[in-house]
């Protein structure tokens, strides 16, 4: 009984406890990580961080918003609810196009709804006015897999140095883009432009998946060498399978069941074959082309036990494949 009664008052006391701590006592989820100086940037970056926060109470918290001080940041938390124990991320960003110079300017984090309290976050920049990055970086977004496309990024030079100029360039060799550099275009009628215009082209055979790639500019200004942007993107298969798993619940031995599966390309596709098959699992391949295609998959419980298949899925779209899993339990 002693036990029970315990368990009943441990979150009255932890509440308790919170109740008691001043009003900021979410400043500590963040174990005085509560500033970032991101030092000096060029006019026009676009720049980020992320700050960790852990839940040290036993009781979950809820994040009910996050507000910048100004316009010129925004942030926002990777989770709406933190479970006790658990951590999360408060992404923050800072646009250097709004201000010149030295700038300071707070995101706050509310916690509530029950315990309220606010963490004060504190970012600082010194944004220059002689160099400008437009768009501050490169953002392919989403796309797929295969295709090629070119953004371009105008890093411009407006301070006093007469002959600044970009010595080198430097990327990572196993970065998925190819770079081409050019100077600034001639505006007509009006005086030349300083600076580069760079294009970023997507490689054909870029892997699937998120990427962020730091772009680093060495030049002849002992006072600032380095000037450095993002190029980042998300490229996608060129097969997507939903639903994958295909997940059999409720199956005996003996006992079938009929799944359908939709794998979907960009353009018509003809799926070729599908290895894998037997024992149990057969699939029935349609024989129209089309960028949505249905699969039948046909499942016979054999015997008692884990389930887990993989089938392969091959397409004549260059020879691109796709893995397809079955997964569950078969019960006797």
């Amino acid at each position: 009984m002693r036990k029970v009664l315990l368990a009943l008052f441990t979150p009255l006391l932890v509440a308790s406890a919170m109740a008691q701590e001043p009003v900021n006592w979410a400043d500590k989820l963040f174990e005085g990580n509560l500033a970032h100086d991101f030092g000096v940037v060029a006019h026009g970056a676009l720049l980020k961080h992320t700050f960790k926060f852990t839940n040290i109470y036993k009781v979950p918290l809820d994040i009910t918003e996050v507000k910048g001080s100004c316009g010129c940041v925004k942030g926002e938390a990777s989770v709406k609810t933190l479970q006790p124990g658990a951590s999360a991320n408060i992404n923050v960003t800072m646009d250097a196009r709004s201000f010149n110079g030295p700038k300071s300017a707070k995101v706050f984090v509310y916690v509530g709804p029950k315990f309220v309290s606010v963490a004060t976050l504190t970012l600082s920049a010194n944004a220059r006015g002689d160099i400008a990055f437009s768009p501050s970086e490169i953002d392919f977004g989403n796309l797929q897999r295969g295709q090629t496309p070119s953004k371009t990024i105008d890093v411009e030079y407006t301070g006093a140095l007469a002959d600044w100029r970009v010595v080198e360039i430097l990327k990572s060799a196993a970065a998925p883009f190819d770079l081409k550099v050019e100077e600034l275009p001639r505006p007509v009628n009006a005086p030349a432009r300083r600076g580069y215009r760079l294009s970023a082209t997507l490689k054909a055979d870029a892997a699937t998946g998120s990427f962020k790639q730091e772009v680093i500019l060495k030049t002849n200004n002992a006072a600032t060498p380095i000037e450095k942007f993002n190029v980042l993107g998300n490229v996608q298969a060129g097969l997507s399978v939903s639903p994958n798993p295909v997940v059999v619940n409720g199956m005996k031995v003996d006992e079938s069941q009929t799944k359908k599966v939709f794998v979907r390309a960009s353009k018509a596709f003809k799926i070729v074959s599908i290895d894998g098959q037997g024992d149990g699992v057969k699939v029935e391949i349609p024989k129209s082309q089309d960028a949505t295609l249905v699969l039948s998959v046909q499942i016979q419980a054999t015997k008692a036990g884990p389930l887990r298949r993989q089938l392969l899925i091959r397409t004549d779209l260059d020879s691109e494949v796709t893995t397809l899993t079955i997964e569950g339990t078969i019960e006797p």
